[in-house]
């Protein structure tokens, strides 16, 4: 009874760590769309941004929807990285002896991986809030009222640029094993097929988005997107 009581909760676990995380790469998605905007020039990466603190009125109050959205996401993230400990607790708790050596297994590489990278990731998360959004920090001393101009002095500066292609090296790998680790606790890795494609979605998940999220940066350093 107790066992099956543990196997409920560890699938109950996994299950909310599969629906953040889904939450997670939508939000990801929609944001790297927005980042591209750097593409199209100041004006229209400015308009952007303006909208969003736009978005709902007069129905909600002056960036309304954005609590609305950057709340969402801190209790995705609550979830998600509660989640995370406790699963990472019960494994640790399963293992018949501790302290011994094992041979590595791409189970276990992985695994180690999925910590470490989501902790890369969480460190990154609160440098980058503080770099654009709460604290608007301009690495060359210049002015943060703007959201463009903020961004190209941001990346233009290139140990900065560095941190961010590290943070989404750990982020694409963190999605590609993130998205086959929420298809099998979704059960949607019944048969090899399944298998294989919930790996490829993974793949091309993190390509897209890590890949997506570099462009930018990577632009602006090469003088591709200037003020």
């Amino acid at each position: 009874m107790k066992g099956a009581r543990a196997a409920r909760t560890t699938v109950a676990l996994k299950l909310a760590m599969a629906v953040s995380g889904f939450v997670f790469v939508s939000f990801v998605l929609a944001h790297m769309y927005g980042n591209l905007k750097a593409f199209a020039g100041h004006d229209a990466f400015n308009e952007y941004a303006h909208h969003l603190r736009e978005l709902g009125e007069p129905l909600l109050p002056h960036e309304g929807a954005l609590w609305i959205l950057r709340l969402g996401l801190i209790l995705s993230l609550v979830v998600h990285v509660v989640t995370g400990i406790a699963l990472w607790r019960r494994a640790a708790r399963a293992r018949t002896t501790k302290y011994v050596k094992k041979r590595d297994t791409g189970a276990s590489k992985a695994s180690l991986m999925m910590r470490w990278g989501g902790l890369t990731i969480l460190v990154f998360l609160v440098w980058h809030l503080l770099n654009f959004t709460i604290g608007k920090v301009n690495p060359q001393g210049g002015a943060t009222d703007d959201p463009y101009n903020l961004l190209v002095d941001t990346f233009d500066v290139w140990w900065m640029t560095l941190i961010y292609l590290v943070a989404m090296v750990a982020l694409g790998l963190h999605l590609h094993h993130g998205v086959w680790s929420a298809a099998q606790s979704l059960g949607w890795t019944g048969t090899a097929a399944k298998r294989r494609r919930a790996k490829n979605i993974g793949f091309i998940t993190a390509v897209v988005i890590a890949g997506g999220y570099s462009l930018v940066p990577l632009a602006v350093l090469a003088g591709i997107i200037t003020k």
